[in-house]
Formats: structure tokens, sequence, C-alpha cells
């Protein structure tokens, strides 16, 4: 007879959620990525009306996250995903890069049944561990009836992939939402939600397939006093060739006006530019007047008084994996 407790699928990648400090007292100087998910899912308690399994698809400090990390999770995610006995998936991973593969899983999946990222600021030796009850509130939302799309529990708050950032560096809620806010809160099991689920259409594996030392080399730069474009210019002469470039510019995207100008320059050499914001809340909101540029590397910008193509909401890793994708869809290599 079969097993009436729904089946959640644990993938794991390191993380803090996984490390190790020398000193039950050290939360700043551990190693991330110690210890595996069998030992992690042994230590929640053994009531939980759900059958776990459970895979090792990476053990890395979530910092060290590359194209080849992600394209071999999302390819995990969804084949668990396709398992028509699969309620929900929890991968747990580290902070530092968690909003980016949250929103590149997203962008890629957008799926109709819930998988669910969660992490820990503590190490899983330290005097207070916060990564057992993110786990547990993981696998709660992860088997969920009514959830889906690409979420995240931390600290009793959930998230969806759009809008979601690191805030702090060391607190125990370190992740938000932005203007939008959380989705909702869990409670020792059960969530009260408060916005809708996230949803896009899909891309599919096959927007991530190409071998990941072909994907296209998409920068981030940063707008600041005295900003003169010299990156920019270094980028454009440093193989493999920057193929696009995402400015995180002062308040609503505005940039410095010399490394505008060595943007405008990347832009007329076939290299796509988005426009993005350094500030932590908010987006860029284009003016009436303002124009949005031509398609990826396209070479133009439209009128000379036109600003540079925008972000819109997105925070500039987010930028970054959508003109990341873009540039995959067009066909871009290195």
């Amino acid at each position: 007879m079969q097993s009436p407790d729904p089946l959640v699928v644990v993938l794991a990648t390191g993380g803090t959620i996984a490390g190790l400090a020398d000193k039950a007292g050290d939360n700043t100087g551990y190693r991330a990525g110690q210890v595996g998910i069998a030992e992690l899912l042994a230590a929640l308690p053994a009531s939980m009306r759900l059958r776990v399994e459970a895979e090792q698809v990476a053990q890395i400090d979530s910092k060290d996250a590359d194209f080849a990390f992600w394209q071999r999770l999302a390819q995990r995610v969804a084949a668990q995903l396709a398992r028509a006995e699969v309620r929900g998936v929890v991968v747990t991973h580290g902070t530092d890069t968690l909003e980016e593969t949250a929103y590149l899983l997203h962008r890629v999946l957008a799926p109709a049944k819930p998988v669910v990222l969660s992490a820990a600021m503590r190490p899983a030796n330290a005097l207070s561990a916060d990564g057992p009850q993110n786990l547990l509130d993981a696998l709660a939302l992860a088997a969920h009836a009514d959830a889906r799309g690409v979420l995240a529990t931390m600290a009793g708050r959930v998230f969806s992939a759009p809008g979601l950032r690191k805030a702090h560096s060391r607190r125990l809620d370190a992740l938000d939402a932005g203007d939008a806010g959380p989705l909702g809160r869990i409670d020792d099991g059960r969530l009260s939600r408060w916005r809708p689920w996230p949803e896009a259409e899909p891309l599919g594996l096959a927007a991530v397939a190409r071998a990941p030392a072909q994907w296209p080399r998409v920068e981030i730069v940063l707008s600041h006093a005295g900003a003169d474009g010299a990156v920019v210019d270094a980028l454009l002469a440093q193989p493999p060739r920057v193929a696009g470039l995402i400015v995180a510019g002062t308040g609503n995207g505005t940039i410095h006006q010399r490394l505008e100008a060595a943007l405008r320059r990347a832009l007329a050499a076939g290299v796509a530019v988005r426009r993005s914001t350094r500030c932590a809340g908010g987006g860029v909101v284009d003016g009436v007047g303002d124009g949005v540029g031509d398609g990826v590397g396209a070479g133009g910008a439209g009128a000379a008084d036109d600003a540079l193509p925008s972000a819109g909401e997105l925070t500039p890793v987010q930028a970054r994996i959508e003109l990341l994708l873009e540039l995959l869809a067009a066909g871009r290599t290195r």
C-alpha cells in the first residue's frame, strides 16, 4: 500500500547550513560545506509526517558557485520535479549566492511544484544553530499541498525568487525581498501566505544546456564618485571578451558621465548593457522620455540623450542572470 505521506526530495549543495567551526561559539570563522545531508536530516525530529529522499549534488561554499554548478543543480531539480510522486524539492544552499541560484531556477524552471531553498547563518555545530529549524520549515513548505514556484525560507519568513536578496551579512534573518516583502510566514509547519506564488513562463533546461565553458561572459560594474570607465575598457580588451555588462548605478540607475561614455562605447561595440541600481531598495524607473535601447548586442541605444537600457526592478545580480539567459537564447558564446 502506498504511503499517504508526501514525498520531498532534498538536494544538498553545502553552504553554512552544512558548515563546521573549530569552536562551537565561532559563528564567523567556520568552514562551509562540511556536513553531509544525511547527517543534517538525522538531526531533525523523527515525527515528521512526510517521506524524505536526499541527494548530495554538491558540497561547496556558495561564494564559489559557478555556471557548471547552476547547470547541474537545474538538471537535478528538473529531474526530481518530473517524478509524479514527488510533492516538492528542498535545496540546501549557502546564503551568499542563494538569491542568484533562486532567480536562475525561477526563470529556467518556473515549476508548478515548490522548490524551496534553505540556508543558515550559523554552522551546524554552533551553540544555537539556525539550520535545523530552517531546514524543517523548508521541508514543511515543500510538502504543502498548495505551494508552487521557487521559494526560500529563513527565520520563519517565506520569500519568492523574484526580488529576493541577502540584506544582512550576519543576522539570522539575513534574507529580504525589497519593496515586495516576504510572501508569508511558516510557524510550526503552518503557512500564512500574504502574496501570490511566483509565476513565470519557464525557459526550460534547453536555456542552460550549452557547455558552461561556452556561456557568455557577463560582468557587473559599479558607478561611484570618480568612476572613469577604465574597468569597462579593460573588460573589452581582456579575453574572453565580455558579452554583457550590468551597471549598478547610483539612485535611480544614474551613472557617472565618464563611466557612461565607456558603457556607450561597449554598447556600440556589440556588448549588451543593462542599467540597475546599487540601492538596497527600489529598482530603476525610466522617465517618460527615456529610450529603452535596442535588443541584445544590437550596437546602439537609440537617441544620444536616451538612457541606457534599464533592468527595471531587478537587482544587479538578478539582472546579470536575466541578461545571461538572453544572450544564451541569442546564441552568444565566449
